[in-house]
């Protein structure tokens, strides 16, 4: 998969963090069946592995799904057991490194300029700002994109619809989203509700990437 071309394309990845394994499946399920192409499940929430080895059978072999916080070489081994196809990471560390020799495509969080600069030799498709409103939100990533204007920026942490439409007017490539989307849909919520959340996201996604073919 070329993950880089994936986030420039959707410039939206969903994060999913649970409580209720069964929640959490059907909470990719029906994200993928509205349309949100790349999806993330955090190995922070409730049985995260068999969430993502469930949903994996249900996607098939190609859709992507990646593991969030993978954090150690472990972490790393256990997602691509699991099926996960690319990895994020909240930092530099371990778990980089694996995945890197596992050969998953990669999202590896930073938050300095310093950070940006070591994760170069990880050869990582994105770099995940993280977290991203407690760092300045927006205005931050606006500075950053000074010196490094050829990265490829995923801001995570706080990002609601009005914040990705502002981030991605920004320069972001994409958006990480969680809580603001996902809700309590991975704890057992109405389905409903995420629908309806995830069309009004998407919406406001495709009309930032609107803007940026225009201009």
């Amino acid at each position: 998969m070329d993950l880089r071309a994936a986030l420039a394309a959707h410039r939206l990845v969903a994060i999913i963090r649970g409580t209720d394994p069964e929640a959490a499946v059907r909470t990719v399920l029906t994200l993928a069946e509205e349309g949100v192409e790349l999806i993330e499940v955090s190995l922070t929430g409730t049985d995260a592995l068999s969430v993502i080895e469930r949903a994996r059978k249900e996607l098939g072999p190609d859709r992507p799904l990646g593991a969030g916080t993978v954090l150690t070489a472990d972490d790393a081994r256990a997602a691509h057991r699991a099926g996960a196809n690319f990895a994020v990471t909240p930092a530099l560390g371990d778990g980089i490194r694996e995945a890197r020799r596992l050969e998953l495509p990669l999202i590896a969080g930073v938050l300095t300029p310093t950070e940006i600069l070591a994760a170069r030799p990880f050869g990582a498709a994105a770099l995940k700002i993280f977290p991203a409103a407690e760092a300045g939100g927006p205005a931050y990533l606006k500075a950053l994109r000074g010196p490094f204007p050829h990265e490829v920026f995923v801001p995570v942490g706080g990002v609601d619809a009005e914040a990705a439409r502002a981030y991605l007017d920004a320069g972001a490539t994409a958006v990480g989203v969680g809580s603001p989307l996902v809700g309590d849909a991975a704890d057992g919520g109405s389905l409903t509700a995420l629908r309806a959340r995830t069309r009004a996201l998407l919406t406001v996604v495709e009309e930032a990437s609107s803007v940026r073919e225009v201009s």
